[in-house]
This record gives structure tokens, C-alpha cells and sequence, in this order.
């Protein structure tokens, strides 16, 4: 798959490296199957959780948790077919630089598909690795589902650099302090994800 990742830049204001990687997905309809299959299961939703718990004034979301072993029921293959995705984005961030090629063999755990209705956000500055119950996280990751034109993007603080949601667009990028960041308020219609974490193996 790595012959039809589109690998984008982001520009940030400062000269540094950021390190945050950005491909844009080719195929877009995998991310309309996802947000569907969002909508199929009511009943796997949840109110979504930061450091544990529900707390609206720190994130306001619908998440469901996609487990490792759910992968091989036959009605998640969309999801799989996702993840295919991201590893080949994974392969391409690991060959920019050099020094992840030393790294262990990462795994994926259990990620999300978010849902966030207007007035949805993830309003706290947070970093992905911040407790020993998360120390393991290596990189984070994030796919936006559809185009959002009015809030919704994820800020960098550090770098001073923003993304607006778009279709596909794929980031990558370190679960350190150095990359704190946080949701704008979604202030029309939806912003839908699929976003979780890469991690030293068990």
C-alpha cells in the first residue's frame, strides 16, 4: 500500500522539526464506511472518556472502542482495511527518520471512532502519554472522517500549529509532553475520527 500513500507537509511557523507526519488517505470512501458503520452500532456508543472518566467540560464526544481481536469478526473488515492503511503511513513515518528503525516492533491497542456534534470538543491541553497507566505510548495517531469548515481542528501549542479535519488527512505523531495539543469546539453539523496510539509491545 505504500505505492498509493500521498505523503502532505505541514507548515508550522517555527524552523524546528515538529515531527508530525501527514498522509491523505486515497481512498476516501473507507472513511464514509467507517463513519457508517458508526451510525450502525448505537449500541456500542459511549460517552467519551479523558484520563478515565467522563467529564464534558474537559472533552464532549460519542466514542466506541475498537478492541485488537475484534479485527477478525467478518463485520469489522472496514476497520481492518483501516489499519492496513495506517501502517503503511507508519512504514513511510518510520523511513523519514532514521533513528525508529532501532525501535522494537510497535503495537496497536484499543483505539476509537469519535464522534463530536456541535459544541463537541476536546478542550484540554493534553499530551498522550501523561500517567504510568499510559507511559507505554510511543505515537498517536488520527484520521479525520469527513471535512469540518467551522471549528473542530486539533491546535499543537508548542508549534503554534493548527489542522483543519479533512477527509482522510492521517497524522502521526509523538505521545510525549512536547506534543500537547488539544479539539477545537465543533461549532456546526459533525467531526468524526478514528484515532488511537502506538505503543511498546506487552
Amino acid at each position: 500500500m505504500n505505492d498509493k500513500l500521498i505523503r502532505q507537509h505541514i507548515q508550522s511557523a517555527h524552523a524546528l522539526p515538529h515531527f508530525i507526519g501527514l498522509w491523505q488517505m486515497p481512498q476516501a470512501a473507507i472513511c464514509d464506511n467507517i463513519i457508517q458503520f458508526f451510525e450502525m452500532h448505537p449500541e456500542m456508543q459511549t460517552s467519551g472518556m479523558a484520563g478515565f472518566k467522563v467529564d464534558d467540560e474537559i472533552k464532549k464526544s460519542q466514542d466506541i472502542s475498537i478492541y485488537p481481536k475484534d479485527l477478525n469478526q467478518p463485520n469489522f473488515q472496514i476497520i481492518k482495511t483501516y489499519i492496513e492503511f495506517l501502517f503503511a503511513c507508519y512504514q513511510d513515518y518510520a523511513a523519514q527518520w532514521d533513528f525508529l528503525q532501532i525501535f522494537p516492533k510497535l503495537e496497536i491497542g484499543t483505539f476509537n471512532i469519535q464522534r463530536y456534534e456541535a459544541g463537541g470538543h476536546f478542550k484540554r491541553v493534553h499530551s498522550e502519554r501523561l500517567n504510568l497507566e499510559s507511559a507505554h505510548r510511543v505515537f498517536a495517531w488520527m484520521t479525520y472522517l469527513n471535512d469540518v469548515h467551522d471549528g473542530g481542528g486539533t491546535h499543537f501549542t508548542h508549534y503554534d500549529l493548527s489542522i483543519q479535519p479533512q477527509k482522510g488527512k492521517t497524522i502521526i505523531w509523538p505521545a510525549e509532553w512536547t506534543h500537547a495539543h488539544y479539539g477545537d469546539v465543533v461549532k456546526a453539523n459533525y467531526k468524526y475520527v478514528i484515532t488511537g496510539w502506538m505503543h511498546f509491545p506487552a
